[in-house]
């Protein structure tokens, strides 16, 4: 072995890192594997507004204000970080000792695993039901030693709204014993859904968010954790001195605001009926099995044989995100759903598997 793979820490010589849209690539000309908007946002930053000679502000308090009054908080209850990403090792970093497991619900987010891998923490995982739902009897049975679980609401990649009262029951369950971090990255897709109601009942509760989805900012990289004071204090122990670069506040300030929100909610709207539509129609194809019901802006379908109606869709050019090798996700492939020509395009394609 060469000298750096030798100093290498040894729980991360097997480690596989997070396969994400961008390191698995693809050549095409549609792009509906990063659930991603098909379109920016006017905004644009003014030339000035942060000094790039100078550090920015640590919690940039236009952005926290801002997201604040977004979320019905006030600021105190809101950090603001690098994307989701950073809010989910953020925790880890602050509350996991040597030997603290994580536990986490196959199939979702493959972040919460790497994350917890990277640091050196021993994982439980304790899959959804077939109906991808929690199965609440046996997270309990996994539970001691367990010090963070991961729950993704709406879920990724099945879409899947979780009960609430599934959700609640979870909460009250670990009350004491461990930090309940619900990923709301898709939440504006289903904004009745959210837990930021619960807030004020459980000071283990953090909610993690993120503008990459709904308000199409996925290359701003900015994301928030949504929790009682205490435990944002906490987090502030631990987070980067500078997470948010000034150009990156500015514009997410912006975002933020009225026009902003009301352009998000108009993308929302478009989407939504669009995977309505979308989803309609594939119930249509030979090609396709099922279709899940969605609260997110994706769909995952399951096909006769999805690795041959993956390669056809990459084929044509059309990169989407093929779930073969998640738990229980054979032949099914997940698909964002993009504009109304691009979903055209891809139903073309489909009708001919």
């Amino acid at each position: 072995m060469s000298l750096p793979e030798d100093l290498l820490r040894a729980n991360l010589r097997g480690l596989t890192p997070y396969q994400s849209a961008r390191r698995i690539g693809g050549h095409g000309h549609i792009w509906l594997n990063a659930n991603e908007h098909h379109s920016a946002p006017a905004i644009t930053n003014s030339p000035g507004n942060s000094p790039l000679n100078r550090y920015p502000e640590p919690q940039p308090a236009a952005v926290i204000n801002a997201y604040a009054a977004y979320a019905g908080l006030t600021p105190d209850n809101v950090l603001v970080s690098r994307g989701g990403d950073e809010a989910i090792e953020l925790l880890l970093k602050t509350f996991c000792e040597p030997g603290d497991a994580v536990l986490h619900c196959p199939p979702t987010y493959g972040m919460y695993a790497v994350s917890a891998a990277t640091l050196g923490l021993p994982q439980k995982t304790v899959p959804l039901t077939a109906a991808w739902q929690l199965d609440l009897p046996a997270i309990e049975k996994a539970l001691p030693g367990v010090k963070i679980l991961y729950i993704c609401n709406p879920n990724n990649p099945t879409g899947t709204l979780l009960h609430r009262a599934d959700l609640l029951a979870l909460l009250e369950m670990t009350a004491g014993r461990a930090i309940v971090a619900v990923d709301e990255a898709y939440i504006e897709y289903s904004p009745a859904e959210s837990l930021v109601d619960a807030l004020p009942h459980y000071p283990h509760l953090a909610i993690i968010r993120t503008l990459s989805k709904a308000f199409a900012l996925a290359g701003l990289r900015c994301g928030f954790t949504l929790a009682n004071p205490e435990l944002i204090a906490l987090l502030q122990k631990t987070i980067a001195p500078y997470p948010l670069p000034g150009p990156v506040a500015d514009l997410a300030a912006q975002a933020l605001q009225a026009d902003g929100l009301r352009l998000m909610r108009a993308c929302v709207a478009a989407t939504l009926a669009e995977r309505e539509d979308f989803a309609a129609a594939l119930r249509a194809l030979p090609a396709v099995k099922h279709v899940e019901p969605s609260g997110a802006n994706f769909l995952l379908i399951r096909c006769h044989d999805g690795p041959r109606t993956f390669a056809a869709l990459s084929a044509a050019g059309i990169i989407t995100r093929s779930q073969q090798n998640a738990l229980g996700l054979a032949d099914h492939i997940r698909i964002t759903i993009g504009s109304a020509a691009e979903m055209a395009e891809t139903l073309t394609v489909l009708k001919q598997c």
